[in-house]
């Protein structure tokens, strides 16, 4: 399944880079602006994955078909814009990992399902998406993930079949999209996963446990 590797996608949120901290904020604050007590961090964090919907969900226990829920994702998104690069990070491990992709002489890029308002600031305010060969938003293509559609557009703006591309995720909707795009599948199982997450029943390729171990899946093939 890897030995064809001519590139490696990456999802961001909880793959590349830990955005917990600005999004929990940005949730948090909307509690604090109300007279709600703060929450933890470790309260946010297992939602992170699930953007605003999981951050709503986790600071108010509303669901998307709220009649406010509209209204008060725009807040969210509102408040993200503002603190987005106060507390993100990048994984211990990614910068080494994309020095060595880039090494050997392979491409790299994102598909995240976070959409551009936010994804290409972000991405030019952390040096190490400079070298990235393509940057995929949620609302690049008429369809976000677990739609093929984001996957596909990143492989032929590398100008590569999807069989040469692996797709890298931690999420259900990730895998889900890899295997419809026809490409090889990882699971990152460091990060955002969830309460009562089965990555077996995902059905991923491979799974790793940090960005390192992606390296010995390349360097077995």
């Amino acid at each position: 399944m890897f030995s064809a590797v001519r590139a490696v996608l990456f999802d961001l949120d909880g793959t590349l880079i830990d955005s917990a901290p600005d999004l929990g904020a940005a949730a948090d604050k909307m509690r604090t602006d109300r007279g709600l007590p703060s929450l933890p961090l470790e309260r946010y964090r297992p939602m992170a994955g699930a953007g605003a919907r999981g951050m709503l969900g986790e600071a108010f226990g509303m669901k998307p078909d709220h009649p406010e829920f509209v209204a008060l994702r725009e807040e969210f998104f509102m408040n993200y814009e503002l603190c987005m690069t106060e507390r993100t990070s990048v994984f211990d491990g990614v910068h080494e990992l994309v020095a060595e992709i880039l090494r050997r002489n392979l491409a790299w890029g994102v598909v995240t399902n976070k959409s551009a308002r936010f994804t290409d600031p972000l991405t030019r305010s952390i040096p190490l998406f400079a070298t990235a060969g393509t940057v995929i938003s949620g609302d690049t293509t008429p369809h976000a993930k677990p739609h093929p559609a984001p996957l596909l557009e990143a492989a032929a703006r590398l100008k590569l079949e999807p069989a040469q591309c692996i797709y890298v995720g931690d999420d259900e909707r990730d895998i889900v999209a890899g295997h419809a795009a026809g490409m090889g599948t990882v699971a990152a199982a460091y990060g955002y996963l969830g309460a009562k997450t089965d990555l077996k029943r995902w059905g991923a390729h491979a799974e790793i446990k940090s960005p390192g171990e992606l390296l010995q899946l390349l360097g077995s093939a």
